[in-house]
Parts: structure tokens; sequence; C-alpha cells
């Protein structure tokens, strides 16, 4: 037998296992029996990056102002990080003007000021559970603990990823009532922003924000639907 049947054979019965976790789930993709795993893995992506895009957006409450002068804008967008105000100039053109704030300005109401916490902690809740997950998927695919603790590792995923979406969505909320009360904001005077708009509306970034928790529930339910319903080999 030659040298070249023998490494054939040598080959097949020890198969090589990638030790890349990228490559690993890629392939895990070829495989019929992780499509629920794969499935969650895609909803917790796409959970943790609209949650960080709705962070950085300022359309969390957009603000109108029915008769705009030179010294009152005609709508401001506030966010949790900054605040975005729209002024018309004399080519009926609207020239925009952003301020930042931090942890520190106390001008911050109680609403805004909790959804900065939870929505930062949901986006690294996110980004933890997100690496979590290709950690377990390469465990499981190369075989390298026990399926019990693989299916552990799934649970304990799911319920991280339905807690951070009770974090955004307590925001949501609470954010949403104060726009439905038409709550004032006492910004400072070198905003050049009345404390009360004519009308405000919620903004893109809560349907942003929305669409982050509602992935977040869908990822960690399919996570958790896995652990109680393994597949069979």
């Amino acid at each position: 037998m030659s040298d070249n049947v023998v490494a054939t054979i040598s080959l097949s019965r020890h198969p090589l296992k990638p030790s890349c976790p990228v490559f690993t789930v890629t392939m895990m993709l070829l495989r019929k029996d992780t499509n629920l795993q794969i499935t969650g893995f895609t909803a917790a992506i796409l959970a943790w990056l609209f949650c960080s895009v709705s962070m950085g957006l300022p359309q969390w409450r957009v603000w109108y102002f029915q008769e705009p002068m030179k010294s009152k804008p005609s709508m401001a967008l506030v966010g949790l990080w900054r605040t975005c105000i729209y002024h018309n100039n004399n080519y009926s053109s609207n020239v925009r003007v952003c301020h930042r704030y931090n942890y520190h300005d106390s001008f911050i109401p109680l609403s805004i000021r909790v959804a900065q916490h939870l929505v930062l902690v949901s986006s690294f809740l996110g980004m933890a559970g997100t690496v979590s997950s290709i950690v377990a998927l390469w465990k499981m695919y190369t075989e390298r603990v026990r399926k019990n603790t693989t299916y552990n590792s799934f649970f304990f995923l799911g319920i991280l990823n339905i807690l951070t979406s009770s974090f955004v969505l307590f925001a949501l909320l609470y954010n949403y009532l104060c726009i439905m009360r038409n709550e004032d904001i006492a910004f400072p005077p070198f905003f050049h922003i009345p404390s009360f708009p004519d009308t405000q509306k919620a903004g893109s970034a809560l349907a942003v924000a929305t669409l982050a928790a509602f992935f977040f529930v869908l990822s960690g339910t399919i996570f958790i639907s896995f652990t109680f319903h393994p597949p069979r080999h």
C-alpha cells in the first residue's frame, strides 16, 4: 500500500478539526442540526448592533416649535448623549447645531439618565453574549466539552439575552411615557432651547431600540428552546 493511500486512510479515521472560531461558526451553517443555534446567534448579533446604534442616535425625542424665531429653533432632537438643534436661516434651509452631555450634567432628566445606563449596559451585555455564543458554538462543533456543558452555556446565554431585552424595553417605555406627557427638560441657557416644546413625538431611535429588544428576546428564546430540545444525532 502506497504512502498516499495510508495518509488518506489516516485522515479519514482522524479528521482534522478547525481551531478558528470564525471558521467553525461558518461550517456550522452547513449542518442541518444547528439551525436553532445559528438563528439565535444571528438574532443576538442584530440585537447588539441595533442596541449600539440606538445609543448613538439623537432621535430619541423629537421636539417641534410652531413659530420659530431667530432665538428659537424650529426643531430639536433629544438623544441619550447629545441634543441637535435645527434653525431656519435666510435661505429657508436648516442649520444643525449639536450639544453633547455626559453623566455630570445636572439638567439631564431621570428618564434619559436611566436610559443612558440601561442601554449602555445592554450594549456591553450584547457584545459579551455574542462573543460567548461564538465560543459555545465553537466548543460544540469541535466537541471540546460535554454536551450538557454546552447546553448549559446556551441556557445561560438565553437568560442573559432576555434580561438584556428587559433593560432596553424599560428604557423605551420610560422615555415613551415622558413623551406622551410632554415633559420638559431644563436645558442650559447656551443651548438656546425652550424647556417646553410645542409638540414632541418619539423618534427613530426608539424604533431601532425596539428592534434591539425584539431580537434580544428572540435570541434568548431560541437558545433556551435549544437547551430543552437539543438536536439528535
